[in-house]
């Protein structure tokens, strides 16, 4: 079974996220971080349930904002991220929940179903504009098949965590986290979703979505915070 920990080098979690930066922004933040200390990031639910909680951040904010340049930015980034989150579980998360749970290979195939739905939502959604007529109902409809996906992974990730411990756990949570750096950050829903098929092919879309992201703009750092502290409120 492919194992992404022998494979991917050491990232932070914050490496080529998008910026209105130019693009030398990000080589060097590559070579800062290649050989830098992993950073302690709790276990791999934890990181998987932030992940979440920020796609709904943005979702909302695409929905209640009233500019549609803003709006434009933040749909460039819940692709980005939920581009990157689908195959970096399909990568790392799922083949251990296959071979470590009961019934693994059945919730591991069901979660991979969703995703599919999903990613020809996103695949649709990412070619769209929001003066688009079908620009919001194309989202919501997105969103309640990723609803629906998140609330079974959840509880999946939960019989994960009783076999895992907690050393083993903050290990994938790392791996999981350094994936996102290699994977594309746009929707391939043609791509194989099994490694290590999808490894291969995935790496080679990623450049070529990584070099649209350098002509496409995203939130800055504060509109993003802002978006995920009205989430919470």
């Amino acid at each position: 079974m492919f194992r992404s920990s022998l494979v991917f080098p050491a990232l932070n979690k914050g490496v080529l996220r998008p910026s209105t930066k130019p693009a030398t922004y990000y080589g060097r933040r590559v070579r800062q971080q290649l050989y830098s200390t992993p950073p302690l990031l709790g276990r791999l639910s934890d990181v998987i349930k932030e992940d979440h909680r920020e796609l709904g951040a943005y979702h909302r904010h695409i929905l209640d904002c009233t500019d549609m340049d803003e709006q434009a930015r933040f749909q460039n980034l819940f692709i980005w991220e939920l581009a990157r989150h689908a195959i970096s579980e399909e990568l790392v998360v799922y083949p251990v929940l296959e071979r470590d749970v009961a019934d693994g290979k059945a919730l591991a195939d069901r979660d991979r179903a969703e995703h599919q739905a999903v990613k020809e939502k996103l695949y649709k959604f990412q070619k769209m504009r929001p003066e688009d007529w079908d620009f919001e109902p194309a989202l919501e409809s997105l969103m309640e098949d990723l609803r629906r996906h998140i609330r079974e992974e959840e509880e999946d990730l939960e019989r994960l965590e009783e076999v895992l411990g907690h050393a083993r756990s903050e290990s994938l949570a790392w791996s999981f986290e350094r994936t996102k750096l290699f994977t594309p950050t746009r929707s391939h829903p043609s791509v194989p979703n099994k490694p290590p098929f999808e490894t291969v092919v995935g790496l080679m879309e990623a450049p070529l979505d990584k070099l649209r992201d350098l002509f496409a703009t995203f939130p800055t750092e504060e509109e993003k915070a802002k978006a995920k502290a009205k989430a919470k409120a």
